[in-house]
């Protein structure tokens, strides 16, 4: 089974901003609020602020950035609140999706991880950088000895402005680029 298939599929909003980026991607219009969305740098032009270092013993084992992204919003009270992120993350073969939770699952070989915020960091114009600290695993794959997990170098995503009607949706374009660590092997 086609492991897209297993993960909890994102509804309304997300499927339509995941369909909306990839029309962006491939030069088709997108409206306004779903405009094309700046590219992250490569991982070593990205400086870590050190309020998101990791803490020693860490390895790097992965580098990914956002390939298609929003992060989905509900209104909930007449405000806009994060309901979840729907992205899939590239880099060569590799290839996550980025969910609810917020998770991780690899496509390639089905392990996961499930982080909480652990430090996070304002960026102007844009959703915070983040540094994650894993809560849950699953697999024996690349994700299934991950520890921390940073967002860095994010550019759009903001929660849309002014009132909403209740239970209204609106996915909203972001980029970042996402380093995931575990603990360096003796």
């Amino acid at each position: 089974m086609d492991l897209r298939a297993r993960v909890p599929a994102v509804v309304g909003a997300a499927v339509v901003a995941m369909t909306v980026v990839s029309a962006v991607a491939c030069g088709r219009p997108a409206s306004a609020s779903q405009a094309p969305q700046a590219q992250p740098a490569a991982a070593d032009n990205v400086t870590v602020p050190a309020a998101l270092a990791v803490p020693a013993g860490q390895q790097l084992v992965a580098t990914l950035n956002v390939d298609q992204g929003s992060q989905v919003y509900t209104c909930t009270g007449g405000a806009w609140t994060l309901k979840e992120p729907a992205a899939v993350l590239k880099s060569g073969t590799e290839e996550f999706l980025h969910t609810a939770g917020p998770q991780w699952i690899s496509t390639n070989d089905g392990s996961a991880v499930t982080g909480a915020t652990s430090a996070t960091m304002a960026a102007p114009g844009a959703i915070p950088q983040l540094l994650l600290k894993a809560t849950a695993h699953r697999g024996d794959g690349l994700l299934g000895s991950v520890s921390y997990i940073q967002r860095l170098d994010t550019h759009g995503g903001v929660a849309p402005a002014g009132t909403c009607n209740a239970g209204a949706q609106q996915a909203v374009g972001y980029s970042a680029q996402y380093r995931f660590y575990a603990p360096t092997t003796q």
